[in-house]
């Protein structure tokens, strides 16, 4: 489902990076105005960057707000991140310390700039307005309410800059009963359907390693950044808010989970590492004590899967020719495929199945993705450089666009490194040697 929204992510920045460069577009009195997050229109198109002039407020925390900052400052977006004085975003102190940061902040916050502004005092409201103004994005993941309560939610912000566009990322979204509840990405993995599939056949649901619901959000959120930035640059709409909720994100990723519930009144249930209504496809073991995972369910893979295990006789059954029957059929199925995993080790089946052309994987270690050649050739393990000189592999970038690739231009900001930007009123021009990664 990441690939689905990644492939998503990528048709949204190239439509968007189509439009936006264009000489016009529509302001409600015709083609007449001047894109203004291009203002150089000399430039090179292919040395800019797909958002590049774009200008986003980022107010939240932690993982699904920042996360979507992140994604829109990849692309040449200019991120100016506010964080509390003295503690910052608590993300800086999440998991794993190197100098007393989190690795993981060094990802989350690349390319964006910092300020530390008090959002409960007056001086820092200003502050905020005057950022706003100029902005074109603005993104929070506070709990609904709380910007309206310090004078910056959206009636206030859009009455002051009526082309901003709000990004509100929130447990339960900005309406309904559950509105006011504090919400976290594992409850909106649970609410939305997730956690109950997660594990094994009754024992408990287990959650996912990541944080998946926080960047489910994110990546809706960015979506609907998108489609705001276009329908304001060729409809010449006004700026709007886009309200994500964690577990509405998840529950977009759901699959059939409720047409089944309403049309046959089924419930789907736990299934460990095989995916049922789909066969066979499931995690075997190998006699070194590994596991490969095979997807032999389309009905000419199924066949060639057949073939290279020495089944000709379930190959040729007419009763699995299409994944009903084998469905019906898919105990012995995954019995007769462990029969000959069992016997052979990892990297055995792997090169048969491979050579059958039959879909087959390890199940990958973070020891295995830094290495593997297929992440290498794509520029997925890239080196960084922090802002005190550490070098550091990170994740490259997704989506990957052909004509404006996104880039690490600028490491994650040390807390406050920017403030004083600010001093000069509006909008601070952003420096281009404030370091930058490798």
């Amino acid at each position: 489902m990441l690939r689905a929204m990644a492939g998503i992510l990528g048709r949204a920045f190239a439509f968007c990076e189509a439009l936006l460069p264009s000489e016009q577009f529509r302001d409600g009195a015709g083609f007449s105005k001047v894109a203004s997050i291009h203002p150089n229109r000399e430039r090179d198109k292919q040395a800019m960057n797909a958002l590049e002039g774009l200008k986003v407020l980022e107010l939240g925390q932690l993982i699904a707000g920042p996360f979507a900052g992140k994604t829109l400052a990849e692309f040449g977006a200019d991120v100016i991140k506010v964080e509390p004085a003295e503690v910052g975003d608590p993300l800086r102190k999440w998991r794993m310390l190197q100098g007393g940061t989190s690795v993981w902040w060094e990802v989350q916050s690349r390319n964006k700039r910092s300020v530390c502004l008090d959002l409960r005092s007056t001086e820092g409201q200003a502050a905020v307005r005057a950022l706003a103004l100029e902005a074109d994005v603005l993104i929070e993941n506070f709990k609904p309410g709380t910007l309206e309560g310090w004078g910056l939610g959206w009636e206030q912000l859009h009455a002051l800059n009526p082309k901003l566009i709000m990004l509100r990322i929130s447990g339960y979204g900005q309406t309904g009963p559950y509105r006011d509840k504090p919400g976290f990405g594992v409850l909106g993995e649970s609410m939305g359907g997730l956690r109950y599939l997660s594990g094994e056949p009754g024992r408990v649901p287990v959650r996912v390693g990541v944080s998946l619901g926080d960047s489910l959000a994110a990546l809706h959120g960015v979506i609907g950044v998108m489609m705001a930035l276009y329908h304001r640059a060729a409809h010449g709409g006004e700026g709007q808010f886009i309200d994500v909720a964690l577990y509405e994100s998840v529950f977009n990723v759901m699959e059939s989970l409720l047409p089944e519930y309403d049309a046959f009144g089924a419930v789907r249930e736990r299934a460990g590492s095989a995916l049922p209504g789909i066969a066979p496809t499931n995690a075997y073991r190998c006699n070194d004590g590994h596991y490969v995972l095979v997807a032999g369910n389309g009905d000419s893979i199924f066949r060639r899967l057949m073939r290279a295990i020495g089944r000709p006789d379930l190959e040729e059954e007419p009763a699995l020719r299409h994944n009903d029957g084998r469905v019906a059929n898919v105990e012995r199925l995954d019995a007769a495929i462990e029969a000959w995993t069992s016997q052979r080790g990892r990297d055995e089946v792997l090169a048969a199945l491979d050579q059958a052309g039959v879909p087959v994987g390890r199940i990958y270690t973070v020891e295995d993705i830094a290495s593997d050649p297929q992440y290498l050739a794509r520029d997925m393990i890239v080196e960084a450089r922090t802002r005190d000189g550490r070098t550091l592999r990170v994740p490259g970038i997704v989506p990957k666009l052909s004509a404006t690739p996104g880039r690490i231009a600028h490491p994650a900001p040390r807390l406050g490194e920017h403030t004083a930007a600010l001093d000069g009123g509006g909008w601070p021009v952003r420096a281009e040697t404030e370091g930058g990664a490798r």
